[in-house]
């Protein structure tokens, strides 16, 4: 590898659609992990949109983030929650859920949890 990695996420190596057209997932595999830009269309729930696909009751994966865009709901199991918005950073234990808030897409990148996040339990 050399001192200089540059990509554009409009050119992923792997883009995963969320059930119903809710959004997509675009994926960079790096030599440090995956790295991923999510689109959270409004109307969009883990629990009705992702939870199909990982076959879990709640979200399983740690998120390392930043929100770009729009606004989130988050609700761990234990019931602590947050608003999140533009310039927030993120870092979200396993065991929660997620919703999009307001009519805007939520825009997030994420260094650490999607290396399978919106990934076929199956495949």
């Amino acid at each position: 590898m050399g001192g200089l990695v540059h990509r554009n996420f409009d050119k992923p190596d792997e883009t995963r659609p969320f059930e119903a057209g809710t959004g997509r997932l675009d994926l960079f595999n790096t030599e440090g992990g995956a790295v991923g830009r999510a689109v959270f269309e409004p109307g969009w729930r883990w629990s009705l949109h992702i939870k199909p696909l990982a076959g879990t009751d709640s979200c399983r994966s740690a998120h390392t983030g930043y929100i770009v865009s729009g606004r989130m709901k988050i609700v761990m199991d234990d019931g602590e929650s947050g608003d999140l918005g533009p310039g927030d950073f993120i870092q979200i234990a396993p065991g929660h859920d997620a919703w999009v808030l307001g009519d805007e897409p939520c825009v997030a990148l994420d260094w650490t949890g999607y290396s399978d996040y919106a990934k076929p339990a199956d495949g």
